[in-house]
């Protein structure tokens, strides 16, 4: 009980970790994708308003035409508040002489109040003006702000809006967050989905590619070297793993720029300075695979590495015995015994190339014209800092949340493909 208790004391940390830092962003990113949250909604709820630019688009919401005029003109109210903002504005005898005759008292038009304000002893003589005035009294829910929905309701009474049409307005004036799967019906609408979906596969394939292929060919190639001499090389490719992204990238924008170093040594030939980044798509592609191919690769090299050292000297010298040269070595002995290493990068690097995107923004922001987009990108951008400021919270976990579903599909393809069970079975001499 005691080693038990301890056990768990131990873990508890881990789990605390694991909780706060993996799975409540993950159930949260599930919550907010069936949600309409963005800026303009906030994300603590919201209030009731229609305001002037709204109500042009109410009648496409099935609203009937007498509550949009009764929207529109609710008519006009003498009231304390009025009075107040009035005597204010224009004084308070004309202020008070209203009181005195009219408090209480509606119009349905704004020329009949507006003839009343004309009449006064003391009268506002202006046209201008007397429209103001008017304004002060007019009974209207257009630009008003509503801190709950039965206030809303309440107006929307005194204004003699059709009862049947309240649910309807209610729904349309609130502001706030609503329950909803409209994201993944939009993902499916929007043209750039697919063009996000094309460069995040083309970018995945090719990254992956280059990570695993050079990766095992740096290992293979540093483990015939002498030992000092290998571990030089390895530290060598290995900078680009422990370098921070952002001077990482810098040293690409240096190199690739158009006053970087291609650029003036190709001057030097006559070469007008250009982008070698950014200049066309196949460039931009190319330099972002190459990024995050060397990063990956360097991972690879150091984890490929220790599997190969941990093949039994005796089976290599053997096999040279046996006149095998170092292809046949690598062919024969190291390749078959690879497998759980090369399942191990691929699939880590598959899930870690879908959902990273910090190089590529770094370097390229997903361009030249969002060419080298990629899905992770788009999230990033729709939630976080997209062009146009409204930033789309739902919409972007909707695309965060394919994302971890690609992932678990991919990842047990993965272990069927490399045969899992047979790599965690027994030895057979232990059966």
């Amino acid at each position: 009980m005691t080693s038990r208790m301890l056990g768990i004391g131990f873990l508890t940390p881990a789990i605390i970790s694991v909780a706060i830092f993996f799975l409540l962003p993950v159930l949260l990113t599930v919550v907010f994708a069936f949600t309409n949250m963005s800026t303009s909604t906030g994300i603590m709820g919201g209030d009731y308003q229609i305001n002037s630019e709204q109500l042009r688009s109410v009648s496409e919401i099935g609203i009937s035409e007498e509550s949009v005029e009764l929207l529109e003109n609710a008519g006009f109210q003498i009231t304390e508040a009025g009075l107040t903002a009035l005597a204010e504005q224009f004084g308070d005898e004309t202020a008070e002489e209203l009181r005195e005759d009219y408090l209480g008292e509606t119009f349905t038009a704004r020329r009949d109040l507006e003839r009343v304000l004309r009449n006064l002893d003391e009268p506002i003589r202006q046209t201008r003006d007397r429209k103001t005035a008017a304004d002060l009294f007019a009974v209207t829910i257009i630009g008003e702000r509503f801190d709950t929905e039965s206030q809303f309701r309440a107006a929307l009474e005194k204004t003699g809006v059709d009862p049947v049409d309240h649910d309807t307005l209610t729904e349309f004036a609130y502001t706030g967050w609503t329950w909803t799967t409209d994201n993944f019906s939009l993902l499916l609408e929007l043209p750039s989905t697919l063009r996000f979906a094309a460069n995040s596969a083309f970018y995945v394939v090719c990254t992956l590619t280059f990570n695993i292929v050079f990766g095992l060919f740096l290992a293979l190639s540093t483990f015939y070297l002498p030992s000092k001499t290998a571990n030089t090389f390895r530290a060598i490719w290995f900078l680009p793993r422990i370098l921070p992204p952002v001077l990482y990238v810098l040293m690409w924008n240096w190199f690739t720029w158009d006053n970087g170093f291609i650029a003036t040594v190709t001057g030097w030939f006559g070469v007008p300075p250009q982008n070698w980044m950014m200049q066309t798509t196949t460039r931009a592609w190319t330099v972002v695979i190459l990024i995050n191919g060397f990063v990956g690769a360097s991972l690879g090299m150091i984890l490929f590495s220790s599997a190969i050292k941990a093949i039994p000297t005796s089976m290599l010298y053997a096999s040279e015995v046996d006149g095998a040269n170092r292809w046949q070595q690598v062919r024969y002995i190291i390749l078959p015994q690879m497998r759980w290493p090369i399942l191990f990068m691929t699939s880590y690097q598959t899930l870690s190339l879908l959902t990273s995107f910090e190089y590529i923004l770094l370097a390229t922001d997903g361009g030249p014209g969002r060419s080298t987009e990629v899905w992770a990108l788009a999230a990033y951008h729709t939630a976080l800092n997209n062009y146009g400021g409204n930033l789309q919270y739902g919409l972007g976990s909707a695309y965060a949340l394919v994302l971890v579903f690609i992932g678990i599909a991919l990842s047990a393809l993965y272990l069927r493909f490399f045969n899992f069970k047979e790599l965690l079975a027994k030895p057979r001499i232990e059966q």
